[in-house]
């Protein structure tokens, strides 16, 4: 795992601490806290990093307020702690 993989991992789980244990977060608020003006090269990184995480058994994506599965996910996500 490289430093930045690292860095996207640790700032969703920061961000994820900040919010109610239920509570989602955007791929573009991780983005968006790491860069101000690059915050949009960060969104895929973002989502892989996510996808990691749910295969760690740490977090769940979801779409529309249900958990799916995060190979499949097109278009909008969340991230928030497994429940």
């Amino acid at each position: 795992m490289s430093a930045t993989d690292k860095e996207l991992e640790d700032k969703i789980r920061s961000l994820l601490d900040t919010r109610s244990r239920d509570a989602t977060i955007c791929p573009s608020d991780v983005a968006r806290a790491l860069s101000d003006d690059a915050w949009r090269d960060l969104m895929e990184p973002v989502r892989r990093a996510a996808r990691r995480m749910v295969e760690a058994g740490e977090v769940e994506i979801t779409q529309k307020g249900s958990v799916i599965d995060p190979s499949t996910a097109k278009g909008p996500i969340r991230i928030r702690w497994k429940q």
